[in-house]
This record gives structure tokens, C-alpha cells and sequence, in this order.
């Protein structure tokens, strides 16, 4: 009985030692990984890029003026110690994207389109510019920090 638990305990053993090899891939496993690797690299080439990063530093924006597509996002990255917010030209109205003022689309409850408007303080914002065209942006808290984003079709 001693020598059959031993067996068992073997058998286990190389059981999993087998699937495990199988799952980490081999030699004969990876010949085929690459086609799978190929295929999903071509679907997602096929995607459109997502757009671009600005870091907001003490200094400003940077890039404080970027360019994007229409259906591409811009995303702010906070590197300060204090929350930004981010919103589309003019301080303090925010109208300019979307002609909605910081006060109606800023509201509780606002169901209207999107407006780029970050509508409180935060370490990052994205927005999706859907709009062809020039927009400003500034920093609510400093309106003094600036910057463009122009989308195109």
C-alpha cells in the first residue's frame, strides 16, 4: 500500500509537470504562437490611435497646443501637488466647444451633449473631440495655463 501511495503521488506529480509544459509552451508551441501574435497586431493596427498625452507641470501644458483627429482623445496628466480642471475656453463661461455655459453643463443632472468641460478638480482627464476645429483650453483654477487643441476630419 506504501508503494501504490508513492505511485499515485508520481503520477500526480508528472501530470501536472505535463500541463504545465504544455501551458508555458514549447518549442513546437511557439512556431504557432506568432500567426496568433500577427493577426492581433493587425487588428490593432487597424484601430485608430487613441491621440495624444499632455502633461500639465508648474510650468504649463506640454505640448500646450496638440493635434488630433475627430473621434481621437487628448488625455491631462496632473504632475502637481494641486487638482486641475480642465475646460474649453472662455474663463470662467467654458462656452466654447459646445456653446453650453460651465453653470448648465456643469449642473446635476445635465443630460446634453458631452461638453469639454472636466467640471471639478482631478489628477487626469480624457475627452473624445467628436467637433472639426480649434478649441482652447484652460486650467479653471489658473486660467492663466493654456492651450489648443485642433481636430480635423
Amino acid at each position: 500500500m506504501n508503494t501504490k501511495t508513492v505511485s499515485i503521488v508520481i503520477v500526480i506529480v508528472l501530470v501536472l509537470l505535463g500541463g504545465w509544459y504544455l501551458l508555458s509552451g514549447n518549442s513546437s508551441n511557439t512556431s504557432q504562437t506568432p500567426a496568433a501574435d500577427t493577426t492581433q497586431t493587425t487588428t490593432t493596427t487597424a484601430a485608430p490611435p487613441t491621440g495624444v498625452t499632455v502633461t500639465y507641470s508648474d510650468s504649463g501644458f506640454s505640448p500646450a497646443n496638440v493635434a488630433v483627429k475627430a473621434g481621437q482623445s487628448v488625455m491631462w496628466v496632473d504632475q502637481r501637488t494641486s487638482p486641475m480642471w480642465i475646460a474649453s475656453a472662455q474663463h470662467p463661461s467654458h462656452t466654447g466647444y459646445d456653446g453650453t455655459s460651465r453653470n448648465e453643463h456643469c449642473a446635476a443632472g445635465y443630460a446634453g451633449a458631452t461638453p469639454f468641460d472636466e467640471c471639478s478638480g482631478g489628477t487626469t482627464y480624457t475627452f473624445t473631440f467628436t467637433k472639426a476645429g480649434t478649441w482652447g483650453y484652460h486650467d479653471h483654477f489658473d486660467s492663466s495655463k493654456w492651450g489648443t487643441v485642433t481636430v480635423t476630419q
